[in-house]
């Protein structure tokens, strides 16, 4: 078996990953569940050895020896001209390499595809602040940015530059100019790459994942020059978001944050995938407005009123997670027990359902 096989078949069989770990048979993930391929035998540590550097260049070879994990991007044509990407981490286990492979759709999905609220599309309208598409891994944040910046490809002159580890979708030419920038074979590291961005002459800046002090740091200057600016973070509320932003800070820098989060954040947006009654997985979503009454909350360190304030402005795009499960299960997408299971606040739910 060679990988561009195994590729073949996660994407036939419509795979969201594939993972080959040595001394299992090569599995792949569909709608949120594993499915070894019973097919096929065993993987041995030399094959995927074989199969992952194959697949890098000299750097990237030295990069992962060394780091002992290197995420990359990697680009099939199958048959009859169709091109899939996948976003690539190889990694060390037990001494032996393993690797993931997500599958990246050709074709950057909008959001009624992805069944996202329609209030979203506010966001690709503003000239300024900071948007951040949050959740665990696996979730569809990226998917979900991908629309949002192809929304802005379409209907927008601007110049969006994004710096991403690796590139994931790759954006048709439309009215924007994209400039995507890799980390590892465009740039040398984040630290690099968001230090000249500004220089680079945006007006919107895509920044795939808020990872650590200096990147945060950098996002909320970026912002702060008034610019647009959309991240991600592994976070599970609204409230949470924002308490994790202030919280990487060091205590002596937290209210100097507080302010400069107030004057920049423009919504959040934290999804889940969820299994429908159909079988198939569908975005939950809580979604923050950065209006007035949430910037003085941030100002004040109050962000234990942001679920209240979510839950009585829902005239303006705002909503709970667990509004939307309730949603979901009234127009019969998901099921009751689903909706308890996944909920983050189950009494919240359940208080929901009994109005």
């Amino acid at each position: 078996m060679d990988i561009q096989e195994l590729l073949t078949v996660a994407v036939t069989r419509n795979a969201s990953d594939l993972h080959i770990v040595s001394g299992h048979l090569p599995t792949i993930r569909v709608q949120g569940e594993l499915h070894p391929l019973v097919t096929y035998p065993e993987i041995t540590a030399d094959e995927i050895e074989k199969m992952v550097f194959s697949l890098l260049t000299g750097t990237q070879k030295d990069l992962l020896v060394t780091n002992r994990e290197l995420d990359f991007s990697v680009v099939y044509e199958f048959e009859g001209g169709r091109t899939v990407r996948f976003r690539t981490n190889a990694y060390y286990q037990k001494g032996t390499l393993a690797a993931a492979f997500r599958v990246i759709p050709g074709i950057v999905p909008t959001l009624s595809e992805l069944h996202l609220p329609a209030d979203l599309i506010e966001f690709t309208k503003l000239k300024q602040g900071l948007v951040l598409i949050t959740g665990a891994t696996g979730q569809g944040k990226s998917t979900t940015l991908a629309s949002l910046i192809n929304e802005i490809n379409k209907s927008r002159r601007v110049h969006v530059v994004t710096i991403e580890d690796p590139i994931e979708y790759v954006y048709p030419k439309e009215k924007a100019m994209i400039s995507q920038r890799e980390m590892y074979g465009d740039t040398h590291s984040w630290a690099s790459a968001l230090k000249v961005v500004l220089r680079e002459d945006p007006d919107v800046v895509f920044i795939g994942e808020m990872r650590d002090l200096e990147t945060v740091a950098s996002v909320l200057t970026i912002a702060e020059t008034g610019h647009l600016v959309f991240s991600t973070l592994h976070t599970n509320t609204a409230a949470q978001t924002i308490d994790r932003i202030i919280d990487i800070f060091p205590p002596v820098k937290q209210d100097q944050v507080k302010l400069q989060l107030s004057m920049v954040l423009a919504g959040t947006v934290t999804q889940r995938l969820v299994p429908g009654v159909d079988g198939m997985r569908l975005p939950v979503c809580e979604v923050l407005v950065g209006t007035a009454s949430i910037k003085n909350t941030l100002r004040e360190g109050k962000t234990h009123l942001i679920d209240n304030i979510i839950q009585t402005s829902s005239d303006v795009g705002m909503r709970l997670f667990e509004e939307d499960l309730k949603d979901k299960v009234k127009n019969n997408l998901i099921t009751h027990e689903v909706a308890l299971e996944y909920a983050f606040r189950p009494d919240t739910y359940l208080q929901l359902i009994e109005r």
